[in-house]
């Protein structure tokens, strides 16, 4: 059984690793060129590439996934299965190159949450069930038919880094059980309802701007949604003001969206209907902070200040 993995980030790693602890041949390892990174834009490998040096295994960087080249490598290999977890966009020119076919681990409940940012956009949406799915690749993205899926509850505290954790481990035992029914002839599928699809575009740096004139549930979901990484912000003083963590409270807005509220050491900003309680922030310039340790450290302006 000879296997090509596919994949880029951290999230792909466990799955990896759990196929090759469980005996599995992974002839070759497919990821993403290395990539300028830091202030003196040093040429660093994704964590998968990382991985798969400390493992010594075959890697293959392709600039390009139509070039005659990669396809000529990846012939040669004649895998039995590609496994895709968090990858680009394939041709049909590679995914069908597997003799038993090719699969994707996606980090939802497919066909919900069909895109890039599937475990941000359900934590913000205020989903209490996520989880993962395997699929045959067709010429739609995110489209197959379903082979396996396994849920996960999101807990209040959840946020997108242990979902992100949570999320990667529940894919290793999907990823190996799906592997194992292809290789037995024992895969059964079933195809996806199109009208229960939605979406979950890739999230940029202006996404992630706070608008106070939503509720504070919504924005305790937008808040751990973008934790740790790339973090919600708004701003105050004309300053980029970046808010970490903080939770919906029941207490009823008594001025404006985006006022602050200050008692003795804990933090409230008025939403659309209740105050939100900021726990973790970090104003432009600074390190992050606690909210004692920021009030520490700020002049505060009753009823003066508000987020912008």
């Amino acid at each position: 059984m000879k296997i090509v993995f596919m994949g880029t980030p951290e999230f792909s790693i466990a799955p990896l690793r759990n196929l090759i602890q469980n005996g599995y041949d992974i002839s070759a390892v497919v990821t993403v060129p290395d990539k300028p990174q830091g202030r003196h834009l040093k040429m660093q490998p994704s964590p998968v590439k990382k991985f798969a040096l400390e493992n010594n295994l075959n890697i293959l960087q392709p600039e390009n996934l139509k070039s005659d080249d990669f396809i000529k490598s990846i012939k040669e290999i004649s895998p039995d299965i590609i496994v895709v977890i968090a990858f680009r966009i394939l041709p049909q020119e590679v995914y069908s190159l597997s003799k038993l076919g090719t699969f994707n681990l996606h980090a939802s409940l497919l066909p919900k949450y069909r895109g890039a940012a599937p475990i941000n956009r359900a934590i913000m949406n205020g989903e209490k069930t996520t989880g993962v799915t395997t699929f045959f690749l067709d010429n739609k993205v995110d489209t197959g038919n379903i082979i396996l899926q396994k849920s996960i509850e999101i807990g209040d505290d959840d946020n997108f880094g242990t979902m992100y954790n949570k999320l990667s481990e529940l894919g290793c035992d999907v990823t190996l059980e799906t592997v194992r029914l292809i290789e037995s002839g024992n895969a059964v599928t079933s195809p996806q309802d199109n009208s229960l699809a939605s979406p979950a575009p890739k999230i940029f740096k202006e996404d992630c701007q706070i608008n106070w004139n939503k509720t504070s549930v919504e924005l305790h979901n937008f808040i751990r949604a973008l934790y740790p990484e790339p973090i919600a912000f708004t701003h105050l003083d004309g300053k980029t003001f970046r808010i970490l963590k903080a939770k919906d409270t029941d207490i009823i807005s008594n001025s404006d969206a985006g006022v602050i509220f200050k008692d003795k050491n804990r933090l409230f900003v008025n939403c659309a209907d209740k105050l939100l309680e900021l726990l973790e922030v970090q104003i432009e310039g600074r390190k992050p902070a606690d909210i004692k340790s920021f009030l520490n450290g700020f002049r505060f302006r009753e009823n003066e200040i508000r987020f912008s």
